[in-house]
Formats: C-alpha cells, structure tokens, sequence
C-alpha cells in the first residue's frame, strides 16, 4: 500500500500533467496555483517530471520573451498519466465509496436520535 506521501506526489503529478497536457504553455505560477503547491515546489516537479523523461522543455515561441518555456508531454509522459489518471480515479470512487457508507451511517445515527417528525429528520 502506498504511503500519504507517495500518494501526495502522484496526486501532484498526474495533476501537473493533465494540465500540461491541455496547455503546455501555462508558467510555473500559473501551475503552482492551479495545483495548489508554491512556485518552488512546482519548480521541483516540473525538474521530476522532466528528470524522468514524461516532460521536455521547449522554447515558448509566441511570446516576445524568450526566456519562456513550454512544458510538453513526452510519449513516456503521456503514458504514464494514463497510468496515473487510472490510479487516481480507483482510489477517488474508493473514497468516494467510504465516504458515502459514512454519510448513511450518520444519518440513520441522526434520525435515531429524534422523535419522529422532528424537524431534522425530515430534511435528511
């Protein structure tokens, strides 16, 4: 099984992918906020991502400022954010799952602790 951790960083890359792979020219803080991670951490994954051969870099051609960069999806990259977006899917509808056998659970408890046709009951 693996740990918060390992889960956090897949989480963070398959999320930094899916939005590479739909605008390969978005900066490092427009990742970082749509991710919800600082500049400095985006700036991390991005070296991972690329380390790993699932992203290379490329010149941002449209803008005047050449110091700017593309972030685009290797065929590795591509690949494994299928993987990734799998694996995220399996273990969100497995929380989702918990998740909804919890909210039962605490409306029968609820509704158990009122008389009948007491006002809370009704709107669950």
């Amino acid at each position: 099984m693996a740990s918060k951790r390992t889960k956090l960083q897949q989480d963070t890359h398959f999320r930094v992918l899916r939005l590479l792979q739909e605008d390969p020219e978005l900066s490092q803080r427009e990742l970082a906020e749509a991710v919800g991670v600082s500049v400095g951490g985006i700036h991390y994954v991005l070296n991972a991502l690329i380390d790993k051969g699932l992203v290379k870099l490329g010149n941002f051609t449209a803008s005047e400022d050449k110091r700017r960069y593309a972030y685009v999806l290797t065929p590795k990259g591509i690949t494994q954010k299928a993987v990734l977006t799998r694996t995220f899917l399996v273990r969100k509808m497995e929380e989702y799952e918990a998740l909804r056998k919890e909210i039962e659970a605490l409306k029968k408890e609820v509704v158990g602790d009122f008389p009948q046709g007491a006002s809370v009951a009704g709107k669950l």
